[in-house]
């Protein structure tokens, strides 16, 4: 049996990030049975970062690391029948949600105007939490985003970068099925993975506003949040 590890629940959503949410949907989609820990620590995790699963005593980390050790073991097919160029496109997608992610994590924990909406809501879903471990968690990723680079950004210029990358995605989404057919692939995984989080959180985030105003992300995001339910 696999054991998935990943960050808690939150506004009706499997993983309140967006990496361990693709996994969860990946897995979901292709109908492995796997046991869903949820975890706020990841100090012990494959450096340091969640999502990881462990499968028969194999601890795998990374959200690409983990699909394509899925689709090698399990032989889970959700990919088996795309194309060259469809592989390329979706190693694009993937790298544009790399950038994204950090552009939807800056709204939760750096934006002054957005960070006590998200605060309030983790210490209602989860009571374990404290005030003091949020804010030592708002400090940590500060200096992860000042590293990075995004934390250098005004927050006009962040939700540019991240709009951007919204806008492009909207631009490959149809108005119809999946990103390259009827059936979901793993890059359908990888999308709902941050849309969810973006479009099912209540705090009206730039971020929000524009997914929310897109009938294809939409659809798209509704659909897999059905059929991973």
């Amino acid at each position: 049996m696999i054991t998935l590890y990943s960050y808690p629940v939150l506004f009706g959503v499997a993983d309140n990030n967006g990496y361990g949410l693709k996994v969860f949907a990946f897995l979901r989609l292709a109908g492995v049975p796997f046991v869903h820990r949820h975890v706020f620590d990841a100090a012990g995790a494959p450096r340091g970062q969640l999502p990881y699963i462990v499968d028969e005593g194999e601890t795998i980390g990374d959200s690409d690391t983990i699909l394509a050790h899925l689709a090698r073991r399990r032989g889970v097919a959700l990919d088996a029948a795309l194309t060259a160029q469809q592989r390329i496109t979706a190693l694009l997608i993937s790298r544009l949600l790399d950038d994204l992610y950090w552009v939807m994590s800056y709204s939760r924990w750096k934006d002054e105007r957005f960070w006590p909406a998200f605060r309030d809501a983790l210490l209602r879903e989860h009571p374990s939490l404290t005030p003091a471990q949020l804010q030592a968690a708002r400090e940590f990723n500060a200096q992860r985003y000042h590293f990075q680079g995004i934390g250098r950004y005004e927050p006009e210029a962040a939700y540019a970068r991240g709009l951007a990358d919204l806008q492009a995605l909207a631009g490959l989404v149809p108005e119809a099925g999946y990103l390259y057919g009827p059936r979901p692939a793993s890059s359908d995984a990888a999308l709902y993975g941050f849309l969810a989080n973006i479009l099912f959180s209540p705090i009206d985030t730039p971020l929000r506003r524009f997914v929310a105003a897109q009938p294809n992300l939409v659809r798209h995001c509704t659909a897999i949040h059905a059929a991973v339910a």
